[in-house]
């Protein structure tokens, strides 16, 4: 994880998306670029959660559907979908989001560790919850949601 320190406070810098009506959030150090939706190629007998995959400037990168990862209910696309390319170690992956909000500075004393949501599969994927002003944003740990996705 990415960690600044600011006149003292040691803060994080995320890129806060929407998924459905909640805010999520990735480090952006795992952030290699945010593209608009494109044409996705099918791939026969992927995990449900992989859309298939994406020809990015020459490189084949696999995207993943991340509603269906997390197991929340899929949304249909619209004209604010996006899809997060991010890069752990030297693979790459696109994840399918409702929309791109904004880049946000977490001071730590602001993120707490995540409760423990029982009977929640994304729970296993939440590293943190961030306040921000009225709002909760959940601090995705991007290397789990990913795990084996990308082989």
């Amino acid at each position: 994880m990415s960690a600044a320190t600011i006149a003292g406070t040691t803060e994080r810098q995320v890129v806060a998306f929407r998924l459905g009506e909640e805010t999520y959030a990735i480090d952006i150090s795992y952030i290699h670029e945010i593209i608009r939706m494109r044409t996705i190629t099918f791939v026969p007998r992927a995990p449900h959660y992989m859309r298939g995959v994406i020809n990015l400037r020459g490189r084949i990168v696999p995207v993943m559907d991340l509603s269906a990862r997390l197991g929340l209910p899929s949304h249909e696309e619209t004209p604010q979908s996006r899809i997060i390319v991010v890069e752990i170690g030297d693979e790459s992956i696109g994840l399918i989001v409702d929309a791109v909000s904004e880049v946000l500075r977490l001071p730590e004393d602001q993120i707490e560790p995540p409760t423990q949501m029982t009977g929640s599969e994304s729970a296993n994927y939440i590293s943190g919850l961030g306040k921000v002003n009225d709002r909760l944003v959940l601090l995705l740990d991007v290397e789990k949601v990913v795990g084996n996705a990308s082989q």
